[in-house]
């Protein structure tokens, strides 16, 4: 979709940094990542329940 080259990361990296602070973007990390986290395990639970749903569907 979208490709960012090391130029166009570095710049984006500076703009936030002068944004934030370099103190504040530890924890802004720490929450994007989970962030992330929390959002993959949604993903996959509801990849989960469809499969079961399917799966039930076929047997019965």
């Amino acid at each position: 979709m979208f490709k960012f080259g090391m130029g166009e990361l570095v710049i984006i990296l500076l703009i936030v940094l002068l944004l934030f602070g370099a103190s504040r973007l530890p924890e802004i990390a720490k929450a994007l990542g989970k962030s992330i986290k929390e959002f993959k395990k949604a993903g996959k639970e509801i990849k989960d329940d469809i499969t079961e749903v399917t799966d039930d569907e076929k047997k019965g």
